[in-house]
């Protein structure tokens, strides 16, 4: 029996130390963590518009015709990736500790090993995994499949990139229903998402 009395034994994922921020232990909170998901890319959507109102116009006009396909995935990577990227490590290490998304639902992203704030570095590495790797992926393969589209031979690398796209996220999402829902990214990162205490919650509303 653990410290707490509930009768399962301790992890390294069940304890966090409160570290003063007011919140709990790792508990599993798939539901939380996809709704939390859902706000942050409703969020993400907002920038992808405005870079599409810019971009699209340029593809139509022509501007476009002569970047290969690496050179589309870096103007796309600079314009959209890396700075939502950067957006969601920043909110994450600031003070409020978490995203909108995870806002809404109570969360907040901390140092797995002592429950202080994570830093900007460890954030960044977190949604460098989670965000940027995942749709970098997803950009390569849509790029490499336009590229081929006319010649009806799609390479095997193309098909590889194509189901890495899918698998990735997936994986992930399946990981939020395992043990107590510590992401790959977030055992990587060293980081946890645990929820604030209602005194916390409270104590911060007011």
């Amino acid at each position: 029996m653990d410290e707490r009395g509930t009768g399962r034994p301790k992890t390294s994922d069940d304890i966090v130390p409160d570290g003063g921020l007011g919140v709990g232990p790792v508990v599993r909170a798939p539901l939380s963590r996809i709704v939390a998901w859902v706000v942050d890319w409703g969020c993400i959507l907002v920038w992808v518009a405005i870079t599409a109102a810019v971009g699209v116009p340029l593809f139509l006009a022509g501007v476009t015709d002569a970047l290969g396909t690496v050179t589309l995935n870096l103007v796309a990577a600079a314009v959209v990736i890396l700075p939502v990227t950067f957006w969601l490590a920043r909110l994450e290490s600031g003070a409020r500790q978490a995203t909108p998304g995870k806002r809404l639902r109570g969360l907040v992203v901390v140092t797995a090993a002592d429950g202080s704030r994570a830093g900007f570095g460890r954030a960044l590495l977190r949604n460098t995994l989670k965000i940027a790797v995942p749709w970098l992926i997803g950009h390569a393969a849509v790029y490499a499949i336009v590229e081929t589209g006319d010649s009806g031979a799609v390479p095997i690398g193309v098909w590889v990139l194509t189901g890495a796209s899918y698998v990735l996220p997936i994986g992930y999402l399946a990981s939020l229903f395992v043990g107590t829902g510590r992401t790959p990214y977030d055992r990587l990162s060293g980081t946890a998402v645990i929820g604030r205490t209602r005194s916390a919650m409270t104590g911060a509303a007011a």
